[in-house]
């Protein structure tokens, strides 16, 4: 007894550190933003701000354009967001139903795709988008995050649809409904949790994506808002701490918000994909 106790304890207390070890950025994060410059240039840092101000947060908004990008970043979001769900939705429902080779050999690739480094998909895409014309467009961007969306939009779909029971279908077509009918009035309606968690995750991976729009993004009135958050740091290397941490806080709020809301469904997706029917 005094053992499994002893093992308890020893799993919340590694488990709290873990927590607090993740934590840490994000707290420091915050306490930075809320600094004065007195406080930021001290040797000796604290985690509560003595004199909390919130000239940061008005300095970052006469610095850069954080409305602006914050703009770009949501339509390019919303919109990689919604074509991957469209996208990825009939596609899981066939993957899911299919049991054929190639089906099978259709999921194995999309989770092998996860693996594949930016660096390695950056200059096909970059080449593919100049002979579209779509470079230095957010048109071109959200074609690019709808694609590197899709793999775990899939993923996440597949579970969903092999949850929902056979059976419901076979009823369906027994009335006379074809494949499109009862995925649109039979199937549609029970995924709808998976196809929100799924939009949701899409949005959040594409509103902190970095490096795709570096690359693609030229013109500082399409940038968006993880580009503009690099204007910060000055040609020697050297960060406006203070603004830098103000803005950042603001450009993570939406993430956290959103996964915090979807991360039990981001779980149930996945232990669902992980079931076998």
């Amino acid at each position: 007894m005094r053992t499994s106790t002893a093992g308890r304890v020893g799993q919340y207390a590694a488990l709290l550190g873990y927590l607090l070890f993740l934590a840490f950025p994000f707290l420091w994060l915050v306490s930075t933003a809320f600094k004065s410059p007195r406080e930021l240039g001290s040797p000796h840092p604290t985690w509560i701000p003595r004199h909390p101000t919130l000239d940061n947060f008005r300095q970052a908004f006469d610095e850069q354009p954080l409305l602006r990008a914050a703009g770009n970043s949501l339509l390019a979001a919303l919109a990689a967001a919604v074509l991957a769900v469209l996208i990825a939705t009939p596609l899981a429902y066939v993957m899911a139903r299919q049991r054929t080779r190639l089906a099978k050999a259709a999921t194995g690739w999309v989770v092998v795709s996860q693996a594949f480094p930016l660096v390695l998909v950056i200059i096909p895409l970059f080449l593919v988008l100049k002979e579209l014309r779509l470079i230095n467009s957010l048109a071109g961007l959200v074609m690019v995050y709808v694609v590197w969306a899709l793999p775990f939009a899939l993923w996440m779909l597949v579970g969903y649809v092999r949850a929902v029971p056979g059976e419901l279908e076979e009823a369906a077509a027994v009335d006379g409904a074809g494949r499109l009918r009862t995925l649109v009035s039979v199937t549609a309606p029970l995924l709808a949790p998976g196809i929100v968690a799924t939009a949701l995750f899409a949005f959040i991976t594409a509103w902190n994506e970095f490096f795709f729009a570096l690359v693609l993004l030229k013109t500082p009135e399409k940038q968006t808002l993880p580009v503009v958050l690099t204007h910060f740091i000055g040609a020697e290397g050297v960060a406006d701490l203070g603004p830098l941490a103000a803005a950042a806080f603001l450009a993570t709020l939406p993430s956290l918000i959103i996964f915090a809301i979807i991360q039990r469904r981001i779980t149930g997706g996945m232990l669902a994909g992980a079931v076998k029917s």
